[in-house]
């Protein structure tokens, strides 16, 4: 008998790639066929099989609506997911960096381009943030992540939906047909645009779907994309691939995914359940809580590791660690602590916390901060986001424009002000440079969208460097890009103000004694 074929949704996509905000009316289902059936008659544009940032941006505001801003992030939230060399990424940042006008820039994004098939799985995956009231009003508890508990309004945990493996796995079985007629050529749909009993699959439509699914050969101990998997021999039957024509039968092919879809056992279920547990943080004498940090790195084959840390009460927790690098970490309900993460990381979510300050390494794709009080985050990373946030202070390098979404109050951003020895090396082996740098220009979506009082600019008289209290090794002695000129001339005369106070207590000759 055949070794079974297990399939799952890919971590990544629905982690990081759907935006937390609901999408726009115009990225629903009709809409993206009408993009679909549009990009195949404009093949020759540049629309297909890839699909270029001009031709996007002009499907996007002439015909879906969308701001060029939100055209934009969808477009660059989808490039930062796909596998792409550091020097790749640091190159590309060096020629944003280096345009002088907005004519200049639109020429250098024109270049860019997606694969037009995954990018249109890429807009509906963004369906997964289309919130119900009740579920945006639950909140999540250790261990299980299909445990709720009620919890105020405004400050639920509808975003940990992009977390809970077992959502992915739920939204991809509801809208697998939706799916899979998107990546179908024109003459494979009935007059209604829906498949029918006839309608072929072709290979490259399955290599696009690899964008979210991939899984294993039962024993194999090696994880493989979905198309790999399709062209195995003992599935072909049972998906309907016809190597003459190198396609699947439309129903066959739909049945035998679901047949093999099953939860990730590499998602945070699992790492919940049976991944390895952490002792980096101690109990605290006197308290009753007891700091919760577990992570999958010890099991995971080529899939980039979680670590999942909750509970961390009154604790200073400091890791530059080999668990930590390239890993995606959830930080969960900690309280009154000083949490440093001095590694490389993929992506940090950080969940109902408060009074704590979080320093951490570069972060390659999103850090992303919900239903937060009090807490000030210190930060290199490709992207920010938060939404129900209060009072929180965000000091940042990113080459992206932060997004501010719905909920907050009383944000405060300010720039990166701080160092490591390692972070220059850690930079460039997440593909971050110092420019461009956004941190101050965010972008305000979602119903709040035209209020800006909701941020401010951290006044200058208020901006202090920040010191890591820690011993390494490596070459970094200052902070990378170094201060805009205001904040550098508030430290420099409060510096020199100091020197002055010194100097004039020196030439008083006072005494020691006592008054």
């Amino acid at each position: 008998m055949a070794a079974a074929v297990a399939l799952w949704v890919r971590t990544e996509p629905p982690l990081l790639g759907a935006l937390p905000l609901p999408p726009p009316g115009r990225l629903g289902r009709p809409y993206l066929r009408k993009m679909a059936a549009y990009a195949r008659r404009r093949a020759a544009e540049g629309c297909f099989p890839r699909l270029r940032w001009a031709r996007w941006r002009h499907i996007a505001c002439g015909k879906l609506r969308l701001g060029r801003g939100l055209a934009w992030l969808y477009f660059q939230r989808f490039l930062r997911l796909r596998p792409a060399p550091p020097p790749r990424s640091l190159r590309r940042a060096e020629a944003e960096a280096a345009c002088g006008s907005a004519e200049e820039l639109e020429r250098e994004r024109s270049k860019l381009s997606v694969d037009t098939l995954q990018f249109l799985l890429f807009l509906y995956l963004q369906q997964l943030s289309r919130l119900s009231l009740r579920t945006a009003l639950r909140g999540e508890q250790w261990p299980s992540p299909a445990a709720a508990a009620p919890g105020p309004a405004g400050k639920g945990a509808g975003q940990s939906k992009n977390w809970n493996d077992q959502d992915h796995l739920a939204f991809l079985l509801a809208h697998l047909s939706d799916m899979l007629e998107l990546l179908l050529e024109p003459e494979q749909l009935s007059a209604s645009s829906h498949a029918t009993s006839n309608s072929l699959v072709s290979y490259e439509a399955v290599c696009a779907l690899s964008f979210l699914i991939e899984g294993t050969v039962e024993g194999s101990g090696t994880v493989h994309p979905l198309h790999e998997l399709a062209l195995w021999q003992p599935c072909q039957e049972k998906n309907g691939y016809s190597k003459s024509n190198n396609a699947f039968s439309f129903p066959k092919l739909e049945s035998w995914l679901r047949s093999c879809l099953t939860t990730n056992p590499f998602g945070m279920t699992a790492c919940l359940r049976s991944g390895k547990k952490l002792a980096w943080a101690q109990q605290v004498e006197g308290t009753t809580r007891r700091a919760k940090i577990a992570c999958n790195a010890p099991v995971v084959p080529e899939v980039f590791p979680m670590v999942i840390m909750s509970q961390v009460y009154k604790q200073t927790l400091a890791k530059s660690s080999d668990t930590l690098v390239g890993a995606h970490v959830r930080i969960h309900r900690c309280n009154e602590s000083f949490i440093y993460l001095l590694s490389p990381l993929r992506s940090v979510t950080i969940e109902k916390c408060r009074n704590s300050t979080f320093v951490l390494g570069s972060v390659q794709v999103s850090v992303h901060v919900h239903s937060c009080d009090n807490v000030k985050v210190i930060a290199v990373c490709y992207s920010l986001s938060l939404s129900s946030t209060t009072g929180c202070t965000f000091h940042v390098l990113t080459p992206t424009q932060p997004l501010i979404l719905a909920g907050n109050q009383a944000v405060s951003l300010a720039p990166f002000h701080t160092h490591y020895p390692m972070l220059e090396d850690h930079m460039a082996q997440v593909g971050l440079a110092t420019l461009p740098n956004y941190w101050d220009s965010p972008m305000l979506l979602g119903k709040e969208s035209s209020d800006t009082s909701v941020f401010r600019l951290l006044p200058p008289s208020d901006f202090y460097t920040f010191v890591i209290p820690f011993e390494m090794e490596g070459d970094t002695t200052e902070t990378p890009g170094g201060l805009p000129h205001a904040y550098q001339k508030a430290l420099s005369q409060r510096e020199q103000k100091v020197q002055i106070w010194q100097k004039m207590v020196k030439e008083a000759s006072l005494s020691n004694a006592a008054c």
